[in-house]
């Protein structure tokens, strides 16, 4: 079928093909900072119900490195902190790749003929009388 559009329609088509992996990685990529938020806030609770001479330990690598409270509450809260926002851009970014989407999708669809009702140009292809 791709092969029989105008290449307009196949140029909003491609756009709309880059759109949509977009559209999916950013979801993955919002997806794996929701796990980690949820994970270090998870770590902050638990932070929090024990005692600060408690001996600690962070994990950098493969290797386990002795830590101190007050370094791994600052740590954990500073990560939180940084993976909010960036939960919220991805959040942002994921509804305007949905929005050009839509957008996209409506243009594909007038060029197509069913966009319903037409515009007074007619649209590509509504050649002269």
């Amino acid at each position: 079928m791709q092969g029989n559009l105008p290449p307009e329609a196949q140029e909003k088509l491609e756009e709309l093909q880059d759109l949509q992996e977009t559209a999916q990685n950013v979801a993955t990529q919002k997806q794996q900072a929701e796990t980690q938020l949820a994970e270090a806030e998870s770590a902050l609770d638990a932070l929090e119900d024990i005692d600060e001479d408690t001996g600690m330990y962070r994990q950098v690598g493969e290797l386990l490195v002795e830590s101190d409270y007050d370094d791994a509450y600052d740590d954990l809260e500073e990560k939180v902190d940084n993976l909010s926002v960036r939960v919220e851009t991805l959040e942002k970014q994921e509804e305007r790749v949905q929005e050009q989407f839509e957008d996209l999708q409506q243009e594909l669809q007038q060029m197509l003929g069913g966009g319903g009702g037409g515009g007074p140009m007619g649209g590509p292809g509504a050649g002269g009388d």
